[in-house]
């Protein structure tokens, strides 16, 4: 589903040049599940923008869907990104100005489709996630767990192949990081490719397997069993 070969991102500017990423090589396959850890700064955010479609690398090959999109312009990258993957960050990025049922709704409009089809989609996927109850309310109305509850209806409501997942529990308490991991959890064994970047090793443990960046390059690559023994040992 995914591969990269000898992935590289640089950025520069007139004083500096940095290596966010250096010849970072790996798969991830259907249905996998997949952690994504390492330190601040270590080119996290900057694979999951390039796995995302949000950016280009600077070197190397990125194959998305059986496709190599590493030089696609922004209007290809959005085209692909419209249909295939579902985002879920940290700070939920919903729109205050609407409601629940708005902010969930927002992909299926980008994606054309028919009003008739958004209302029942959109009411399918608040039924899955419990928070029907919510449908009109407006998001500084909800709690952090609630807000991100309402962010993965709207990752998932265009029925995306892969969800990208940015720290989705950092700002939320244990209880409602568990409900959000489980969400994922379940949309996984439902089907759903989710790669998440996280730091934390309980969020972590929900995944089939874990990379581990540092530096911009991959020092370990386990599964998620073994890296959360390795860690609970060292």
């Amino acid at each position: 589903m995914i591969k990269t070969v000898e992935l590289t991102k640089v950025f520069r500017t007139e004083e500096v040049e940095t290596t966010a990423l250096n010849k970072v090589s790996f798969e991830i396959t259907d249905r996998e599940f997949v952690a994504i850890m390492g330190p601040s700064g270590c080119g996290k955010s900057t694979l999951l923008n390039i796995l995302g479609l949000l950016d280009n690398p600077s070197g190397g090959e990125y194959y998305f869907l059986d496709k190599e999109v590493s030089g696609y312009s922004e209007k290809q990258r959005a085209n692909l990104r419209k249909r295939n993957i579902g985002f879920v960050f940290q700070n939920f990025n919903l729109i205050d100005e609407l409601s629940v049922f708005e902010n969930i709704e927002l992909p299926l409009i980008y994606l054309g489709m028919s009003t008739s089809d958004r209302k029942k989609r959109v009411e399918e996927v608040l039924e899955q996630m419990q928070i029907m109850h919510r449908r009109n309310h407006f998001p500084l109305q909800l709690s952090g767990g609630q807000q991100q509850r309402v962010a993965v209806c709207r990752a998932v409501v265009a029925k995306p192949s892969i969800i990208l997942a940015d720290e989705p529990t950092g700002n939320l308490d244990s209880t409602h990081g568990d409900e959000v991991m489980n969400l994922l959890e379940n949309l996984n064994k439902n089907g759903t490719t989710i790669i998440m970047v996280t730091h934390s090793q309980r969020d972590a443990s929900y995944a089939q397997r874990v990379i581990r960046l540092f530096d911009g390059q991959i020092v370990t690559e386990d599964k998620a069993a073994e890296f959360v023994l390795a860690s609970t040992t060292a």
